[in-house]
Order: structure tokens, then C-alpha cells, then sequence
């Protein structure tokens, strides 16, 4: 069987066969496992056609690296590095100097708070094993170390899944590094592409993880007229050919898909939350900022539900994460994995099964080529009328 012609600017840009971009997930599991889009995941849909991208956000430096290096032994095909550059990371805690106990930048009140929350639910207090100085946050930038391995890696795309490239921008330009930017809205859309950026990704709040407020269908076609001529990639609620198609109709040049991929064979993800969303329906998830600091879409659970309820005010970005960490610890020991971060989207109600990378990709690629190709469905007629 012959493979599909699917072809948009994206593709010429990237040097891939399809325009639809693996996004460069992290841990969206509790932690559990490291990053979900590890190089296994990523290789696959760089080879099935697409573009692949890492999920560096909670890997090491040493880490990160060795990850490029094995995507780079599993394809010749062009692949990407996500990070996160969030703004306001650890809130400025502590001047720049870490505690020997990071859990002292939290507020007590908050602490106690978040303590009793989860005592309610059954499961007993345990305070995690206090994290060796090469483990704890940094108090800088989030990704700045991991910044300079994708800098000295020449990695072909860089994702920024959060915040702003700009202050990396010359250098990694000077590489022949290509630029996206995800954004949750036409402000930051305008801010990314003021920058320089290559490509800006306006990402619906229907996506899984960190996500906006606004929905696809609306912002897209906001953000590709706020920015022309730095072309879009929509994000957000896509994960079957329809998606696709209605994504390249809306004047996007590409997908960047999260959540589909999230039950593939490749994914570096539990069982479990794998199986959490295959059972979901389109109202099992909710957006809160309990596991990040930030907005983030996930698979509801008892915990989401108490936090949202709770009156409690989230951290900073970083600051967060030290306050989760005892949580997290205190769940898998109790055996309450269901209570851990398990990120994804509202389109969890389309997926039924897991499958290999390069089926999901296909058979999405497939829809879309067949819809663009009838051009309407049968029962719509449509002739344009005079200016």
C-alpha cells in the first residue's frame, strides 16, 4: 500500500514527510518513570514520518545529553528538545541560595494545609527523603543547565513548552536550530514571535499538561492573524484525522499532539495511567495548578478534586514541586497511584487502545489525506458566491 501525501510548509521547514510533531512531553505521571517522550518514543515518530521531540523538562543535564545521543543512534531523521523556561521559577526563593531542606521556602500554613488534605483521604504523611544538593531545584533558571546540552548537541528543533527563548535565541539560531514556542494565547503568541521564533504552537486549553484558557477552534486562527507572516502550529484537542485536517482548514501548517501519543507502546508511562486514559470520558479531566503551580490538564482524581476545594493558593512554579514531592511520596507508599499527576487531554474519550507510535501517526495522516482529498463531506454542498 502506498503512503499518503501529506504536505505542508512545516514539512520543508523541518525536513519531515508529515506535519505532525510529537510533543515533547515530560513526566505527566507523578514522576515515576522520568519523561514520557523519552528517545524510544521519539524515534519512532521521527522515523514514522513526523517530527519526534524530547521531554527534557526533569531530566538532568547528563541525562538530556545521553537521551540525544540515542535518538540520534535510532534515526537519521530530524527530532527536537522540549524544555520548560517558565517565568518567575521558585519566585525568587531564597535569593538564589538553596536550604539544605528545600521543603523551608514553604509556608507552613500552606504545608499544614496540604498535609491535612491528604491525611483525609486516608493515606498517612510521609515526608520524602530530603534530595542530595545535585538533586534539589535550582533557583535560577529552570532549564539553564539543560539550555547549554541542547546548545552544544546542535539539536536540529528546540520547543519551548513554556515561556519565552529569547535570551537563547542567537545562539541557538547560530546553530541552524530551528524555533517553536508553544503558547497558551494571541499575547504571548505575538511576544514569542516578536522574538523571532520560527514557529509559534497555540495550544487550546483542551490539551493535556500545562494548558491555557482558550479553546483551539478560537485560537488559532487568532494567533495565525496576530502573527503573520511566522506561521502556526495548532495544539490542543487533536488526535484522529479529523483533528488534523480541521487543524490545516483553520490555516495552521502542522499538528504538535500530545495526548495520542500518550497511550502508544512507545510511551515511557505507567500501565495505569495509560489505562486511566483509555477509560476516561471527555469530562474525566480538569485543569488545576496542584501538581505544577501552573494550569495543567489532568485525569481527575480525589486529590485534584480536594486541592480544588480547598482554598489552598498554589506556589510559584518550583516551589510547588517541593511541596508535591511529600505528597507523591506519601501516595505511592500508601499504594494510591490513581492520586498521582496523570496528564492529558479532553480528547482521552477518542483513544480506545494502546498501539505502536507509527500506527497512531499513520492512521492520522490517512484521515486527514482522505477528508483534504473529498474535500467536503458528501452531505455538504458548498459553491462560492460572487465578491
Amino acid at each position: 500500500m502506498s503512503r499518503p501525501v501529506l504536505h505542508t510548509p512545516l514539512c520543508d521547514m523541518l525536513g519531515i514527510e508529515y506535519p505532525v510533531i510529537l510533543a515533547g512531553m515530560g513526566p505527566v505521571a507523578g514522576g515515576i518513570m522520568g519523561p514520557v517522550a523519552t528517545s524510544n518514543l521519539v524515534a519512532a515518530v521521527s522515523n514514522a514520518g513526523g517530527l519526534g521531540v524530547l521531554g527534557g523538562a526533569g531530566s538532568s543535564p547528563e541525562k538530556l545529553r545521553e537521551e540525544i545521543q540515542r535518538v540520534r543512534s535510532m534515526t537519521d531523521k530530524p527530532f527536537g528538545v522540549d524544555l520548560l523556561l517558565p517565568s518567575n521559577y521558585m519566585g525568587g526563593a531564597a535569593g538564589g541560595e538553596m536550604p539544605p531542606d528545600p521543603r523551608d521556602l514553604i509556608p507552613q500554613e500552606t504545608y499544614a494545609g496540604v498535609r491535612k488534605m491528604v491525611e483525609d483521604l486516608g493515606v498517612e504523611w510521609q515526608q520524602a527523603p530530603t534530595p542530595a544538593p545535585a538533586q534539589r531545584p535550582r533557583t535560577g533558571g529552570m532549564s539553564d543547565a539543560q539550555m547549554e546540552v541542547v546548545i552544544e548537541e546542535q539539536v536540529p528543533v528546540f520547543a519551548s513548552g513554556l515561556g519565552s527563548p529569547a535570551q537563547w535565541m542567537d545562539r541557538l539560531k547560530a546553530n541552524g536550530t530551528k524555533i517553536l514556542s508553544l503558547v497558551g494565547n494571541v499575547k504571548n503568541a505575538k511576544r514569542v514571535a516578536d522574538t523571532g521564533v520560527d514557529v509559534v504552537v497555540a495550544q487550546g486549553t483542551e490539551a493535556g499538561g500545562h494548558t491555557g484558557r482558550i479553546a483551539t477552534m478560537a485560537l488559532v486562527p487568532q494567533a495565525i492573524d496576530a502573527v503573520a507572516p511566522t506561521p502556526v502550529v495548532a495544539a490542543g484537542g487533536i488526535a484522529d484525522g479529523r483533528g488534523l485536517a480541521a487543524s490545516l482548514a483553520l490555516g495552521a501548517i502542522g499538528v504538535w499532539c500530545g495526548t495520542a501519543f500518550l497511550v502508544s507502546d512507545e510511551a515511557n508511562q505507567p500501565g495505569l495511567q495509560k489505562e486511566r486514559i483509555l477509560a476516561a470520558t471527555d469530562e474525566d479531566t480538569r485543569v488545576t495548578r496542584l501538581y505544577s503551580g501552573k494550569t495543567m490538564r489532568n485525569i481527575t482524581n480525589p486529590l485534584v478534586e480536594a486541592w480544588e476545594s480547598s482554598g489552598l493558593q498554589a506556589l510559584p512554579m518550583g516551589l510547588q514541586g517541593i511541596l508535591v514531592a511529600d505528597i507523591v511520596h506519601s501516595a505511592r507508599k500508601a499504594g494510591r497511584e490513581e492520586l498521582l499527576m496523570n496528564a492529558a487531554g479532553q480528547v482521552s474519550g477518542l483513544l480506545t487502545e494502546t498501539r505502536p507510535a507509527a500506527d497512531i501517526l499513520h492512521d492520522m495522516v490517512n484521515g486527514a489525506a482522505d477528508i483534504l482529498g473529498r474535500r467536503l463531506p458528501a452531505t455538504v454542498k458548498a459553491v462560492p458566491g460572487d465578491a
